[in-house]
C-alpha cells in the first residue's frame, strides 16, 4: 500500500517531504506534483529503482527517461553544455521543459539513452518537488505519470494511489497539476530540435513549429 503525504503546495511540510525522501533513499517510487502534471521519481544511482520505474510505465531501455534537477549548476554534473546551449536553458528554466543533452559519465549507462547516449533533464518549476529535491540533496530520476496503453498524464493524486498503490510506495499530494506533459527539445545537434510540443511554449527558445 502506498505511503500518502498529504503536503500543502505553497509551504509543503517539511517533515512529509523527509518521509518522502526516505523512501526514495530506500529505493522506493513516488508520485510527485510538477509543473506539467504528476511523475514518477527514484534513486538515480539504484538499478532496481529505475527498471521497477520501466516496468510501472511499460517502456523499455529506449524511452528516455528524466533527471530532474533543482537548478542549472546541478545540470552540469549530468550533461554536457555549451554556452549556446546554456543560455537556451537559462531562458527555460525553471519550467514545463525537458532537454535531451549529451549525458556525461556521472549518469549510468543504463538510465541513458542506449545508442545515443543521451538524456533527458529538467528544472521543474513547482515549489513541492523544488523543495523534495532541496531535502533530498542530488537529482531525482523520473517519469511523466502516463498509465500503461494510455496518452494522457495523470494529475489527479487520489486517483494515482487507488491505480497505482501495490505498484509504488509513495504518493506526493499537493492538489491537482496541469494535465500537459513538457515541451520537449533536442539540443545535441547543430540547432534546436522540437520533439514534443507540450505546456512549454517553443517560442521561448526561438523555436517555431
Amino acid at each position: 500500500m502506498a505511503q500518502y503525504f498529504e503536503v500543502h503546495p505553497d509551504n509543503p511540510q517539511q517533515r512529509l517531504l523527509k518521509q518522502a525522501a526516505q523512501i526514495l533513499e530506500a529505493g522506493g517510487i513516488v508520485a510527485v506534483p510538477t509543473d506539467s502534471s504528476y511523475a514518477l521519481v527514484c534513486r538515480l544511482d539504484d538499478r532496481n529503482a529505475a527498471d521497477a520505474l520501466r516496468r510501472v510505465r511499460q517502456v523499455d531501455d529506449k524511452h528516455h527517461l528524466t533527471l530532474l534537477c533543482r537548478d542549472l549548476s546541478e545540470l552540469a554534473n549530468y550533461a554536457k553544455v555549451d554556452n549556446r546551449q546554456y543560455r537556451l536553458l537559462k531562458n527555460a528554466t525553471p519550467g514545463p521543459y525537458t532537454f535531451i543533452l549529451e549525458a556525461t559519465k556521472e549518469v549510468p549507462r543504463r538510465v541513458s539513452h542506449p545508442s545515443r547516449r543521451t538524456i533527458g533533464l529538467r528544472v521543474p518549476d513547482h515549489r513541492v518537488t523544488q523543495e523534495l529535491l532541496a531535502v533530498y540533496g542530488q537529482p531525482l530520476l523520473g517519469t511523466t505519470l502516463i498509465p500503461p496503453g494510455e496518452s494522457d498524464a495523470m494529475n489527479d493524486p487520489q486517483e494515482i494511489r487507488v491505480r497505482f498503490q501495490k505498484q509504488i510506495q509513495a504518493v506526493v499530494d499537493a492538489g491537482a497539476c496541469p494535465m500537459e506533459p513538457t515541451t520537449v527539445v533536442d539540443l545535441v545537434g547543430e540547432e534546436p530540435r522540437l520533439v514534443r510540443r507540450g505546456r512549454g511554449d517553443p517560442a521561448r527558445l526561438g523555436l517555431y513549429e
